[in-house]
């Protein structure tokens, strides 16, 4: 048995329960997934400061599945850090003792083996310029022939109206027209359940990081791979935080 804890890392609960269902229709029989949020942070991540405010919930729910004994319901053998920006995912790498992967990198890696290029469909205008920074840092600009915003804020997605869904396929239709795109990538969790109605509409394949990631995860568990702890990611040494940060103490 496999164990999967997700983590949404905005604090929006309707958006976590709608993660976790779609990363169980994604996982295989034998892999348990646990769907949280962290009790602090921000209610949606759509800015730098948001994104900021929200690592230390990521790494709060990432020491909770790390310090789950063997049995317990709650242990973790991997992560998914289910928001676009992929928040804290270094930080996290340091922390797990298995494999952590963001939506972001999961999407993209996933997009490249399908086809030359892809599209990015976000949220907000304002997370473009971020979208192709993570594009630069995966090795994927190349790869990555456009961002679109649809100018839809991320808890509007956690019950999409006509509406919204509407404005969503018209991005995801206008990035193949102009883009040639062999699919496009879902740039929020909070999308990750219109994926498959979305690929039916434009005739392309829609990837959701939630779904990718999940396979990710469960794939490198399987071969028994985790992030390597010499360098760069392991673990913290151990020191003192204080104030508000004081419960990180290592």
């Amino acid at each position: 048995m496999t164990r999967v804890r997700v983590i949404n890392p905005n604090t929006s609960w309707a958006m976590t329960e709608s993660i976790g269902r779609q990363a169980r229709a994604a996982a295989a029989p034998t892999t348990v997934i646990t769907a949280v949020s962290p009790s602090m942070g921000p209610e949606s991540i759509e800015s730098h400061y948001d994104e900021a405010l929200a690592v230390p919930g990521v790494l709060a729910e990432i020491a909770a599945g790390e310090s789950a004994g063997a049995e317990a319901a709650d242990r973790a053998d991997g992560y998914v850090i289910a928001c676009f920006g992929d928040p804290g995912l270094d930080a996290a790498r340091e922390l797990a003792a298995g494999p952590v992967v963001g939506i972001a990198e999961a999407a993209m890696h996933t997009a490249t083996l399908l086809g030359r290029g892809f599209s990015v469909v976000t949220t907000l205008s304002r997370t473009v310029g971020h979208t192709w920074e993570l594009t630069r840092r995966y090795g994927f600009e190349r790869a990555c022939r456009g961002v679109y915003a649809c100018e839809i804020p991320v808890l509007d997605l956690d019950d999409p109206s006509p509406e919204t869904v509407r404005v969503l396929t018209e991005a995801c239709r206008e990035a193949v027209a102009k883009d040639r795109c062999d699919s496009v990538v879902l740039g929020c969790a909070g999308m990750a359940p219109l994926g498959p109605a979305l690929s039916q509409e434009i005739g392309v394949q829609v990837i959701d990081g939630v779904t990718a990631a999940v396979k990710l995860v469960e794939s490198l568990v399987a071969l028994g791979l985790r992030t390597g702890k010499q360098g760069e990611y392991a673990a913290p040494r151990p020191k003192k935080y204080s104030g508000l940060l004081s419960e990180f103490t290592i």
